[in-house]
């Protein structure tokens, strides 16, 4: 078959399904402790059910199909014995759910079967690491039918041909996703095969189940609570790594999230200005000043499912009438998006809507002059926001599906070319929704000088927030059959900002 508009095929697909695969009556789960949320193993038993129904229906259902996926693989750092903290590649993790490195998975689309390959570790291993895992204890572990040694995936396979490994490009970072290498296996199916089923495995993982709404809404709970927290201890003379730290404590601390979804962007003053502040070059290393905007862009993830939160307020926890005007311009983009969101509703018209929110609200605070219609013909708003309004999300921050076969082509113009996303909203699509204003020195000067631009600024307005950084709100929302339900759990209102931070309790519970 063709490779087509894969969302369009699976209209015709239906993956309503009651689990009686292999492993849906097993009770095992994943958790880090008390108090933590529990895991069925059902999700990822579901995950795998889901696909081989649309397997069969749109790519092949011939006796004999295989699957083969490959998990992520234990990495030292650089020439030295420091082994990196592993977390599982995220195609592998939506099918099984494991946690440990260097596995394979094998899935037969015809019967449902979930093979687990796991390496054959030597004895010295529970000297250093622990427990060497039996294979039945595996098998119990995951809830799969069979665990076998890597180093049998090539007798298992045998003579089969018919296998399919997910191939194409990630188009956030341009990689191209790895097609396992195993020795004596070739397969008869072709390239563009492999890309349908990585297209495949992409729509799948972008409609989310409720079993994975439940992990996300955990941790998107568990993060919220996490900015209120810093909302309510930040005071002026403290650093901006104190608050990464701080978010990170809690997270681990009261949630058991381990891991961040991304690297904190802990901005203060002019360095909110910088879209990915906080990476190793500018390390969250500021002193927070007194009067000065924050703009804390941080999430965490449970079992690999993220959250992605920015959260902006002064640091001495009172609006100026200036940062007042910027962030209810922003406040008041996000919920024009709110609005309208639906399914069916295109993302880049989204993402002028918010530009065009954000364009009156600085006409209206005296910073702009002009028709907003001619400003947005202009490309004005890129200026001031240079991002796309969000992104899809789940077990990647930048989630898979934003720009499958099918969909519209990215925009090449300034602010529409950073779209992660073109395509319309789906039922059950986790989305970020993050539109900000940003003060940035270089895209100020170069609208500045450029007469296109310059005649809709009012320059000697503009110069008095050359040095004020940048607001950006930022929530996880899932597209319900009507609209959306929000996941993300702050105080948005400058009122209710003002509040927590003077003290006022505030719950972040779903």
């Amino acid at each position: 078959m063709a490779i087509g508009n894969i969302e369009r095929l699976l209209e015709d697909v239906d993956l309503q399904i009651d689990l009686v695969s292999p492993g849906s009556d097993s009770d095992a789960r994943f958790r880090m402790g008390d108090g933590t949320l529990e895991i069925s193993m059902r999700l990822h038993a579901l995950n795998r059910a889901r696909l081989c129904k649309a397997f069969r229906a749109i790519i092949s259902d011939e006796d004999g199909d295989l699957i083969i996926l490959q998990g992520g693989k234990s990495r030292c750092r650089d020439a030295t014995d420091h082994e990196e903290l592993f977390r599982q590649e995220s195609f592998f993790h939506w099918c099984f759910g494991a946690k440990e490195p260097d596995l394979m998975g094998v899935i037969e689309p015809r019967t449902g079967q979930a093979r687990l390959f796991v390496p054959r570790l030597p004895i010295e291993y529970e000297t250093w690491m622990g427990h060497i895992l039996t294979k039945e204890e595996w098998r119990t572990m995951y809830a799969v039918d069979e665990v076998l040694y890597v180093d049998e995936i090539s007798s298992f396979i045998g003579m089969k041909t018919s296998l399919f490994f997910p191939k194409g490009v990630n188009t956030d970072s341009g990689v191209e996703h790895p097609v396992p290498v195993i020795e004596d296996i070739v397969s008869r199916r072709t390239e563009k095969e492999f890309l349908q089923l990585f297209e495949l495995l992409s729509e799948l993982r972008m409609v989310k189940t409720e079993m994975e709404l439940d992990v996300m809404r955990y941790s998107a709970a568990v993060s919220s609570a996490a900015h209120v927290e810093i909302m309510q201890k930040i005071r002026p003379g403290m650093t901006e790594y104190q608050m990464e730290s701080l978010f990170q404590h809690h997270c681990y601390g009261k949630g058991g999230c381990r891991y961040t979804s991304y690297t904190c962007i802990c901005a203060s003053g002019s360095n909110g200005a910088t879209l990915h502040y906080g990476h190793a070059a500018a390390a969250n290393s500021s002193t927070i000043q007194d009067g000065s905007i924050c703009l804390f862009d941080m999430g965490t993830e449970y079992h690999c499912y993220g959250s992605d939160i920015t959260c902006s307020f002064p640091a001495n926890g009172n609006f100026t009438d200036d940062q007042k005007m910027i962030y209810e311009a922003v406040l008041a983009s996000q919920r024009a998006v709110f609005e309208k969101v639906r399914p069916g509703v295109s993302w880049p018209e989204m993402h002028v809507l918010a530009e065009r929110t954000i364009l009156e609200k600085l006409l209206e605070g005296g910073l702009l002059v002009g028709d907003v219609d001619e400003m947005l013909e202009a490309r004005l708003g890129a200026v001031f926001m240079p991002h796309g309004l969000g992104h899809t999300l789940g077990i990647d921050t930048h989630d898979v599906g934003g720009m499958l076969s099918g969909h519209p082509k990215r925009d090449s113009r300034p602010g529409l070319k950073s779209l992660r996303m073109t395509r319309t909203l789906r039922k059950n699509m986790v989305v970020t929704v993050e539109p900000g204003i940003y003060f940035n020195p270089a895209l100020i000067e170069k609208a500045v000088n450029d007469p296109s631009l310059s005649k809709y600024l009012r320059t000697e307005e503009i110069d008095r927030f050359r040095t004020f950084g940048g607001v950006r709100l930022e929530d996880d929302i899932v597209i319900t059959s009507d609209g959306y339900e929000n996941l993300t759990r702050v105080p948005r209102n400058v009122a209710d900002v003002e509040q927590v931070m003077a003290g006022a309790a505030w719950d972040s519970t779903p």
